[in-house]
């Protein structure tokens, strides 16, 4: 990251609301415990959550990617009342360190955790979404966001993170072994070419695509 573009960030975090103690301890483990820290979604895209949240007051949040639990902890704070967030990490070993963190908070009541792979177990729940946040193996974006979109109500909305890779994807010529990079850039065209949504590309971090599913056309009358 450049200089300047560091100095902006630093500038935007000073004038935007504050993590919280809870969230900078998590984060701060997350950084001494955990391989890849950087995959927390941290400060700045925390505080976008859950403003996106307050902003659509969804019922129900859908997550696939939980990690550490910071970005399901920022969506939970921005829930309404009676609202619930269904969160799933695919790896098994992540749970010993992030369910504590989900039960020691102000918002446990709002989240369900769950281990496994959400594309064998979403479909099995009988419940319908009105947001859903990927972030999970960028080799299955696809999978993931048909499955998803299946589950969401009309006007409900999607998030997916790291759809600019960091910057990996205007790269013309992907190297056969970097599965993930040519797998973002499939997920991207194929989302630009749906007719069932609408959508756009925020850059933040290593992207941020919102999208919003489509109300079907009714014949009144």
């Amino acid at each position: 990251m450049s200089e300047d573009k560091m100095g902006l960030e630093e500038y935007i975090l000073h004038h935007i609301d504050g993590e919280g103690e809870y969230l900078n301890e998590l984060y701060r483990d997350t950084h001494l415990k955990l391989l890849y820290p950087r995959m927390a979604s941290g400060h700045l895209q925390g505080r976008i959550l859950k403003m996106l949240v307050r902003m659509i007051a969804p019922k129900r949040i859908l997550e696939i990617g939980t990690y550490s639990g910071y970005s399901a902890l920022c969506m939970a704070e921005g829930l309404p009342e009676g609202g619930f967030i269904y969160t799933f990490e695919i790896n098994d070993e992540q749970e010993e360190f992030t369910r504590p963190w989900f039960e020691k908070s102000a918002y446990a009541d709002r989240i369900k955790f769950y281990i496994g792979d959400a594309l064998e177990i979403v479909p099995t729940l009988d419940v319908k979404f009105d947001l859903a946040f990927i972030d999970g193996d960028k080799r299955h974006y696809i999978e993931y966001y048909d499955m998803v979109l299946s589950r969401l109500v009309e006007g409900g909305f999607i998030l997916v993170d790291n759809t600019l890779w960091d910057g990996h994807v205007l790269e013309e010529t992907v190297r056969s072994k970097d599965v993930q990079t040519s797998s973002i850039k499939t997920f991207n065209d194929y989302v630009s070419r749906d007719p069932r949504v609408e959508k756009v590309i925020l850059p933040l971090r290593d992207g941020l695509t919102l999208i919003y599913k489509k109300k079907k056309e009714r014949d009144f009358v």
